[in-house]
């Protein structure tokens, strides 16, 4: 069975991500070893703390080259809140005023903090999102109109409409999820959302099994066992 790691850079409560990828098949551990990282069948990167204090971490540490040549090789990733943010070039959170964080640079665009909408900020609570074409994967027998549950002060606004997954209106539009060949983000956390949630943990370890049933069959191949 595939492995997947949850990555674990010291900011808060990972047990509800491990038991929701349990629950939904996974195979599944907890690390913040980069050597873990590197060796897992995925990665999942949590939503906990400020853009600028997790990537510190993860830079000085070793996490951030390690989640970068996963996702390079080819390995499944999935970001959840803060997890998806960090995957873009930049983000202004924890920044000097005009300033930027650099990012994991996985996809191109930026976070920045919630517009002035009039509603309440940080939004937090259940919300319906629109699920594009994009989408189909991650969001797999996941209807538009589906409510998941959402914590946070900044968004992403990535360079092209092309890799969001879903949108969602809270006063303005914006992605509530990603996706970009073996790379998604989910803005909301699907470890909180219910039966919704759980679908969307589902397809993810369902598309790791894939990959990895599919590199073995290349290995196969190579070996000429096929």
């Amino acid at each position: 069975m595939a492995r997947i790691v949850v990555v674990d850079y010291h900011k808060g409560n990972l047990m509800s991500v491990e038991r929701g990828l349990s629950a939904a098949g996974a195979d599944v551990f907890v690390s913040d070893d980069p050597a873990a990282i590197r060796a897992a069948d995925a990665v999942v990167l949590p939503g906990v703390g400020s853009f600028a204090d997790a990537m510190a971490y993860m830079r000085e540490s070793g996490q951030a080259d390690a989640v970068v040549e996963s996702v390079r090789a080819g390995r499944p990733f999935l970001g959840i809140c803060l997890g998806m943010q960090l995957l873009f070039d930049r983000g202004e959170e924890g920044a000097s005023c005009g300033e930027w964080i650099e990012g994991l640079g996985l996809l191109h665009g930026s976070c920045v903090r919630f517009p002035a909408c009039g509603l309440k900020v940080p939004h937090v609570g259940w919300d319906d999102v629109s699920i594009t074409a994009q989408g189909e994967r991650l969001l797999s027998d996941v209807s538009s109109g589906s409510h998941f549950y959402f914590t946070h002060s900044y968004i992403v606004e990535p360079d092209s409409d092309d890799v969001v997954a879903c949108w969602i209106d809270y006063g303005v539009r914006f992605a509530a999820a990603v996706a970009s060949g073996m790379v998604f983000g989910c803005q909301f956390h699907p470890e909180k959302s219910s039966g919704k949630g759980r679908e969307v943990l589902r397809n993810f370890v369902r598309i790791v099994q894939e990959c990895e049933q599919a590199s073995h069959s290349e290995d196969r191949k190579g070996e000429g066992l096929s």
